[in-house]
């Protein structure tokens, strides 16, 4: 009987231990965004993504973050480019920022619906967690668009189950000082606004992890 007690006590520190090991083991974020993440204008290692890097760190959450950003992507690109990121990354968390430049070029907002939703899709499909980043686009667009375009992000959130930040700038939009001179790209100073942002709703994401 005592060696037996002895063998289940092994096993279940064993077991216990492989079961922290695994939750434990580092996360892999993929950032697929647009300039707003991929640090257009500003110095490298100032933009949010890399600012959610240190702030992961500093709370010792064990995770790799990887920003595929390109200045200018669209949703349509972003929905072309996924499947090979998702293959090369296998990410855990992938966080979706894009629209912004749908919005602006004033394409249809059905089509940028459709790739969120099939971006969401081809994520989940992979088992990873998806975080959709919001965005609000200038009242000079027309009313009927900028709120049928601010919808969108929380129709698609609503129907894919998957958690939104409403809008990336909150904070950061009413404030021109905040901008660089195009007054579309914010300053570096405007970044740490924009992870406080974004950053609820993804540690509710990595902690479930």
């Amino acid at each position: 009987m005592l060696a037996f007690l002895k063998k289940w006590s092994v096993f279940l520190v064993l077991a216990l231990g492989a079961s922290a090991s695994a939750y434990s083991a580092p996360k892999t974020v993929l950032v697929v965004g647009d300039s707003l993440s991929a640090e257009y204008g500003i110095a490298r290692g100032a933009g949010w993504v890399a600012l959610l890097e240190q702030k992961l760190k500093a709370e010792k959450i064990q995770a790799r973050v990887v920003n595929a950003s390109i200045s200018g992507e669209t949703t349509s690109g972003g929905r072309a480019r996924l499947p090979a990121l998702l293959g090369q990354h296998r990410p855990d968390i992938v966080v979706i920022e894009l629209g912004a430049n749908d919005g602006l070029r004033g394409l249809p907002v059905a089509s940028a619906d459709a790739n969120l939703r099939a971006m969401v899709a081809m994520a989940k499909e992979k088992k990873a967690e998806v975080l959709l980043v919001g965005m609000r686009m200038p009242p000079n667009y027309g009313r009927a668009y900028t709120e049928k375009f601010f919808g969108m992000f929380k129709q698609v959130s609503t129907d894919t189950r998957s958690p939104l930040v409403p809008f990336m700038l909150e904070g950061v939009a009413d404030k021109p000082a905040l901008f660089q001179q195009d007054r579309l790209h914010p300053l570096a100073a405007a970044h740490p606004i924009i992870l406080s942002n974004i950053w609820p709703a993804f540690a509710s994401l990595i902690r479930k992890q």
